[in-house]
């Protein structure tokens, strides 16, 4: 994903990953031991606000023979200001960004 200079307070995403692994990564990039991580949702509280992920498993992406997990998250944040939203996704985004090359 692309760093962004602003974050509405919902949105969509699609990650290349599969839930396994979205799973594995997600409460290190949350950074909230606190956080709590259902069954395809994660509720997570940001200084009096908070933030709901829900996801879901898309098709794969399939390139010739290759197939690629996808995974849909939509992000809702809720009494979460501009700023806070903004440091929030930055390291979340710094977290999950994967190199290529």
């Amino acid at each position: 994903q692309l760093m962004q200079s602003h974050y509405p307070t919902s949105f969509d995403r699609e990650y290349g990953c599969s839930e396994a692994e979205w799973l594995h990564w997600l409460p290190d990039a949350l950074g909230d031991p606190a956080a709590h991580i259902g069954r395809g949702t994660a509720r997570v509280s940001i200084e009096g606000g908070g933030l709901v992920l829900e996801w879901s498993a898309l098709p794969p992406r399939r390139i010739a023979l290759v197939q690629l997990p996808r995974l849909a998250v939509r992000f809702r944040f809720t009494d979460v200001d501009d700023a806070r939203r903004f440091v929030f996704m930055r390291r979340f985004d710094l977290y999950l960004q994967r190199g290529g090359g």
